[in-house]
C-alpha cells in the first residue's frame, strides 16, 4: 500500500506530538532528579519542590500527558477520518 501525502502528514503530526510529550516526560522524570539539590530551595505547598515532584507532582504530570495525548489523537483522527467507531 502506497502512503499518500495525507497519510504522511498524519504520521508526521503523530510523531511530533509523541516526541514533544516524551520530552516533557523526560524533563519531569530526570530533570527534577538531576537538579534536586538546586531545586531544594523552592517550596511547593509547604514541601521542598523535589520531594513534592517525587511524591505527587510527577504522577499528576504523567496523568495529564496521557489525557492530553488521548485528546489530541482523537482530534487528529477525526480530522483525518480514521476515528474509531464506538
Amino acid at each position: 500500500m502506497q502512503l499518500t501525502p495525507k497519510h504522511k502528514q498524519y504520521w508526521r503530526k503523530n510523531l511530533r506530538l509523541t516526541a514533544g510529550l516524551l520530552a516533557i516526560w523526560f524533563g519531569i522524570t530526570f530533570g527534577v532528579t538531576w537538579f534536586a539539590r538546586e531545586l531544594q530551595a523552592i517550596t511547593f505547598f509547604g514541601f521542598p519542590f523535589p520531594y513534592y515532584m517525587a511524591a505527587q507532582g510527577a504522577l499528576l504530570v504523567y496523568v495529564f500527558l496521557v489525557g492530553y495525548y488521548a485528546y489530541r489523537m482523537d482530534k487528529l483522527d477525526r480530522e483525518n477520518g480514521v476515528q474509531e467507531d464506538l
